[in-house]
């Protein structure tokens, strides 16, 4: 008997698969003519649909009412499209590109990176009220790292191919690449030091001594180094298996297109396994596999590739419209909205543009101080923000009191976390979604209005006079030839045509130099009222 069942399950897939299929009508459009974002249309929508719009999605209740599956969830949502998007980051770029290019990327994630940290942290510690400076160490950690995902969407597309140099381009996607997987030492610097050195524990100096020791043995040797070797060695057995298949003949062209995406879940899932950075392991698994970029150049036409890309950034970001915690912005008790918004321009403005500004001398690939300025503000803060907001809840979940309870300061720094992140992220993609348009229109916008200007100030008949020297035709004196007329300016030209000069049309009468009577250039004879002044003279000689 058919019965009306609006599931959960039923709901998301008509409301995804219904919002894939209007953007794809109009995704040219919106990317290629309008150049917004496919990340903040998709926000926008997730909004919509969510409790606070529509309410046609409730990701609390796909969560069985629990924020702690909630959180779990988006968390290992986001490190899948990471994952995804890392990978596919590696195998981008051009052969060997780590070791070509080492220099601009030692500069890039060593003192810019550390920079984007400590002027992050010092804007949140100056917004935030009450908020501590180790506190805000650890929250500026957390939007330090450039989103590979919004930063695709940047150095990818008709504007990028028309205004972003070939060699700024590569080396923005792989900044973003690394430094997304380099975000767990600025985060677990601080918190280390919080666990350890607040109330309860080992007192500061042994608790000091501890968050050291952990830091530099588990972040950096178990997590980031581990990490490294782990993507190496998949990377460069994956590369040598497919080769080895695809000569004999083992692999369809289906299964070879979706290797590099299948590498990425497969990468993710290890890391996962051994608790190491499976962000950054994912990325070297992605420029390892394509070192000798046989695998770039075999799929450079696929668009399978793009495709599920695009799939998994369109749900990310919905599921990110329909979670953000939109009602704590103007009601929490960590921060007034409008030291928020000053937050949110303070990080966007300062966060990376003056560093990558004061060293751009050592970053080749920026050969003018605009494009200085283009990389600087592009740093997107996005899905990675997230990742890491969510690692450092699960993280704080664990810091307790000798109760077994979550430390006050905890629960204190994990509300200002979600606050302050979440408001960042959001303002991230807004901003950086409708900066190339508007952009555009300033361009534009100046050229237009003064064209407008021009043609209405020249739109009015203005008179003007043109003097010829006559020659005698047998004997006699020769005499200027006075010829006046009334200008008649035509439409302008477009901006491709080679002259922008109005035509002129004479419409007055012939006067010969003796002061003998006027002989109209019509032929009439009667005689016509000339301009006392005319407008302007051309001498014709």
């Amino acid at each position: 008997m058919p019965t009306f069942a609006p599931t959960s399950f039923n709901t998301v897939c008509w409301v995804l698969g219904g919002f894939v299929t209007l953007f794809g009508l109009v995704s040219y459009l919106f990317k290629e003519k309008l150049y917004l974002s496919e990340a903040l249309i998709s926000l926008l929508a997730g909004v919509t649909f969510s409790p606070y719009g529509l309410n046609f999605i409730d990701p609390l209740n796909y969560a069985q009412g629990s924020i702690a599956n909630l959180n779990a969830i988006t968390l290992n949502f986001s490190r899948l499209v990471l994952g995804v998007q890392l990978v596919l980051t590696g195998v981008q770029l051009p052969s060997r590109y780590l070791k070509a290019e080492w220099k601009s990327l030692l500069v890039l994630l060593g003192p810019i990176m550390t920079c984007m940290w400590l002027f992050s942290s010092v804007a949140i510690w100056a917004m935030v009220p009450n908020l501590s400076f180790l506190h805000a160490l650890a929250v500026g950690a957390c939007v330090t790292p450039t989103d590979p995902v919004l930063s695709s969407g940047i150095v990818k597309g008709k504007f990028a191919d028309k205004n972003v140099p070939k060699g700024l381009q590569k080396i923005i996607i792989a900044e973003s690449g690394a430094n997304d997987g380099l975000g767990y030492p600025f985060l677990f610097l601080a918190l280390y030091i919080i666990k350890y050195t607040g109330e309860g524990n080992l007192g500061q100096t042994k608790g000091t001594q501890e968050a050291m020791r952990l830091w530099f043995g588990e972040t950096w040797v178990y997590v980031i180094l581990l990490s490294v070797v782990y993507g190496t060695a998949i990377g460069w057995i994956a590369r040598e298996l497919l080769h080895w298949t695809e000569e004999k003949n083992f692999v369809d062209r289906e299964s070879f297109l979706v290797f590099a995406i299948a590498l990425a879940v497969f990468t993710v899932g290890g890391c996962g396994f051994i608790g190491s950075d499976d962000l950054l392991a994912c990325f070297i698994a992605g420029n390892v596999f394509t070192w000798d970029d046989w695998f770039r150049l075999k799929t450079l036409d696929d668009s399978l590739q793009p495709t599920v890309d695009m799939l998994l950034n369109l749900s990310i970001f919905m599921w990110f419209g329909a979670i953000c915690p939109w009602p704590k912005f103007l009601n929490n008790d960590i921060i007034p909205i409008h030291r928020l918004i000053v937050l949110g321009v303070l990080i966007l403005l300062l966060r990376r543009l003056p560093a990558v500004f004061a060293l751009r001398k050592f970053i080749h690939q920026i050969e003018e101080k605009r494009q200085a300025v283009f990389m600087g503000f592009f740093g997107p803060i996005g899905v990675g923000a997230i990742f890491y907001l969510y690692t450092a809840l699960d993280f704080l979940d664990g810091v307790t009191d000798q109760n077994g309870l979550q430390r006050a300061d905890v629960v204190v720094l994990a509300e200002a976390m979600t606050i302050v992140i979440w408001f960042l992220t959001i303002c991230s993609i807004i901003v950086h979604g409708i900066s190339i348009p508007l952009g555009k229109i300033g361009f534009h916008l100046p050229r237009a209005l003064s064209q407008a200007f021009d043609s209405t100030r020249n739109s009015e008949s203005r008179p003007f006079c043109v003097l010829e020297w006559i020659e005698p035709e047998v004997e006699g004196r020769s005499k200027w030839r006075q010829i006046f007329g009334l200008s008649t300016p035509r439409s302008y030209s477009t901006l491709a045509s080679a002259s922008t000069s109005p035509s002129y049309y004479i419409e007055g009468s012939v006067i010969p130099g003796n002061g003998s009577e006027s002989t109209p250039l019509n032929g009439s004879t009667s005689p016509t009222t000339l301009p006392a002044m005319p407008y302007g003279t051309i001498r014709l000689e």
